[in-house]
């Protein structure tokens, strides 16, 4: 049965400590952890604590390989994957989400495909590969910055996931991502995003990527993966605020995906 789970990053700056807090006030399925600059959330231990203290599961764990997580677990992008694979082995989640390497790490993108294929096999795990965008350089025209490239669907991952601000940017259709991807596409970040050069992250229906159409296809295709909440709620002014943006957040999963599928 597909949850409906929140990321630790859609409080920030508000810690993962209160992400599990929301993720349980507000009734979410369960909880991804974004293992990032916040010290608690690369602590395997204390988030285990976090997951059983809320009596919320954790679905999945974000490995650290974003532009400022580079230093978090050190600097060797296989270490980070070896690591995230650890912590969710401890705490029960199924899946690793992980970026395609930077273009400037080609080491380490030469081997990529066929790492992550040799990661699932050892560990057991998905590592669903992200879609990503190209940067907007000052000439306007979009510059590609990860290798072998930034759209999963095509390599031969046998997992991937879906950003839906991460498509607004690059102008991708996520139904027809989907449809290029079908049962390889395991993971959501469930957001949106207007199609302007920054990654938005909005609550998803106020953007214009169509994420209940997105919703009432994987419904009715059959998807059984993981659907995470991932927003920015960075300029609410108080924490009702917040807690707004992320409870008409599940109530829109809820709307155009759970009713879909039981239509």
């Amino acid at each position: 049965m597909t949850r409906i789970g929140l990321s630790t990053v859609s409080v920030y700056p508000e810690s993962t400590a209160h992400a599990f807090a929301y993720a349980a006030g507000v009734g979410y399925d369960a909880v991804e952890v974004m293992v990032g600059v916040d010290g608690l959330s690369q602590q395997v231990e204390a988030v285990r604590q976090l997951s059983v203290h809320h009596e919320i599961p954790i679905s999945a764990i974000h490995a650290p390989c974003l532009l400022f997580t580079q230093r978090v677990w050190g600097t060797e992008p296989w270490g980070k994957l070896y690591r995230s694979a650890d912590m969710a082995h401890a705490v029960g989640a199924g899946t690793v989400v992980v970026h395609p390497p930077f273009r400037w790490q080609k080491e380490y993108a030469a081997g990529f495909v066929a790492g992550i294929e040799r990661l699932e096999k050892e560990t057991g795990l998905f590592f669903a590969v992200e879609n990503m965008y190209p940067w907007k350089a000052s000439s306007r025209r979009g510059v590609e910055m990860y290798l072998p490239g930034r759209d999963p669907s095509d390599e031969s991952y046998a997992n991937a996931t879906i950003d839906l601000s991460h498509a607004a940017i690059a102008g991708d259709d996520i139904v027809e991502m989907a449809k290029r991807l079908g049962p390889r596409l395991r993971h959501i970040h469930l957001t949106d995003g207007t199609g302007s050069a920054k990654d938005e992250h909005l609550v998803p229906g106020r953007g214009s990527t169509g994420a209940d159409r997105f919703l009432q296809h994987l419904a009715g295709s059959g998807f059984d993966g993981e659907i995470v909440v991932e927003i920015n709620t960075r300029k609410a002014a108080t924490k009702a605020d917040r807690e707004a943006d992320l409870r008409e957040s599940l109530e829109f999963a809820r709307q155009h995906f759970e009713a879909e599928a039981s239509s």
